[in-house]
């Protein structure tokens, strides 16, 4: 058994170092000699070897936890620093998630069961132990430990897979279509940080009385929790705005009002654009704030297009302004908007895939290929060049939209 010294600093404590391989290292916090030297005399006649190290306050037993992790902590519950629940509490703030065993006089039962209650994986009876008890109790408290921390990082998961599926409902919405005028196709995949959802949203709503509709995309730079927040908010205000007849200019303005009222780091901005399809089939107007570009599929081919647009929401200290582009279209185009982590993965150690390669695939898929297949075979693509160097590093949106071709054919 070796000892925590009086006074040492905690680069000259023995014993900081791990404990051999299948070695059972054990702090023992203990104010009474012969009470420790009883307990290394039962470690003796143990059926695993233990490593132990004596502390005989509680200070020594932070300094030495400040440096070493022990499997379990064997606690006194009268030291001369600290005293029943209030020394436990502080052992288990220097040493969480270790497992700690309490060790009372047999008339203060009591205070191990109490001290169970509060945390404690056991408690043993001094006078009352052996080699054995010893041996299966920390056994015990070990086990029973790592299931506690199992089962409490399950239950974290499992918050978290919640609240991701409400952030995901948020940010990625069913698109709000009535009338079956209009086909939407709606991906989205989370790049490799951690697999969970950031900042990526989209959108589309249809005006029932004019029979234009709204589409929208964006992605709040980051990745996060804050992030994701921020987007859900931004696309319900950006629903609301259109749904109440507020123009696209008007409404990127609000857009970056939420934006640097909601934003939890001044840093943070988004990209966004928003395409009103109108009713005419002929004609889109686009609203860019600095986005990438989107495609235009045509029965001639694909095209990339990037009409003149304004900052990214939240960069300039002063507000942004942003231009409405009007395009003509051929009622059978496809529009096909998507987040920058569709042609930023990483497709060679020192290249990523990029606008022109993401386009250069887009035009050797089938020109009859439907909007699922199209958009599915794009993501799978990007995928499978980025794998070999880590999956895709950012989340991609992608959002096909065409008028419907039943509706042509009535």
């Amino acid at each position: 058994m070796r000892s925590v010294e009086d006074g040492v600093t905690r680069t000259e404590i023995v014993g900081a170092g791990p404990s051999p391989v299948g070695v059972v290292s054990l702090l023992l916090i203990e104010d009474d000699f012969g009470d420790a030297v009883l307990v290394e005399e039962m470690a003796e006649d143990a059926a695993v070897d233990f490593d132990i190290v004596w502390a005989r306050s509680l200070d020594e037993a932070r300094l030495h936890l400040g440096v070493a992790r022990p499997d379990c902590v064997v606690l006194d519950l009268n030291l001369p620093d600290a005293s029943g629940l209030d020394a436990l509490g502080a052992v288990q703030r220097y040493a969480s998630g270790v497992p700690v065993i309490v060790m009372t006089g047999l008339a203060e039962e009591g205070a191990g069961l109490n001290a169970v209650a509060e945390g404690a994986q056991d408690y043993l009876v001094k006078g009352h132990v052996d080699g054995q008890l010893l041996t299966r109790a920390v056994r015990y408290a070990i086990e029973r430990k790592r299931a506690e921390l199992a089962s409490a990082a399950l239950r974290a998961s499992e918050h978290r897979s919640r609240e991701n599926a409400r952030l995901e409902r948020g940010l990625l919405p069913v698109p709000l279509l009535q009338s079956g005028r209009v086909e939407a196709v709606t991906r989205y995949r989370a790049g490799r940080i951690g697999g969970l959802l950031g900042g990526d949203f989209f959108d589309v709503v249809e005006d029932d009385e004019s029979g234009d509709v709204h589409v929208l995309i964006g992605d709040v730079c980051g990745h996060g929790a804050d992030e994701a927040a921020l987007g859900v908010a931004l696309r319900i205000a950006w629903r609301t705005l259109v749904l109440g007849g507020v123009d696209a200019e008007s409404a990127m303005t609000t857009l970056e009002e939420l934006l640097v009222a909601e934003r939890a780091r001044s840093h943070i901005f988004a990209t966004v654009t928003s395409v009103l399809l109108r009713a005419d089939r002929r004609t889109v107007e686009i609203v860019r704030a600095g986005h990438p570009g989107l495609l235009l599929r045509t029965p001639d081919g694909v095209q990339w297009l990037e009409v003149a647009g304004g900052p990214a929401l939240g960069v300039r200290r002063r507000r942004g302004r942003w231009q409405k582009s009007t395009v003509e279209i051929d009622d059978r185009t496809a529009l096909v908007l998507f987040t920058d982590g569709l042609f930023e993965a990483k497709v060679a150690p020192e290249d990523r895939l990029g606008e022109e390669g993401l386009l250069a695939y887009a035009r050797s898929c089938s020109p009859g290929a439907d909007g699922a297949d199209f958009v599915d075979s794009m993501i799978g693509h990007v995928e499978s060049l980025a794998a070999p160097y880590g999956g895709l590093s950012d989340d991609v949106a992608v959002l096909h939209v065409r008028w419907s071709r039943t509706e042509e054919s009535s």
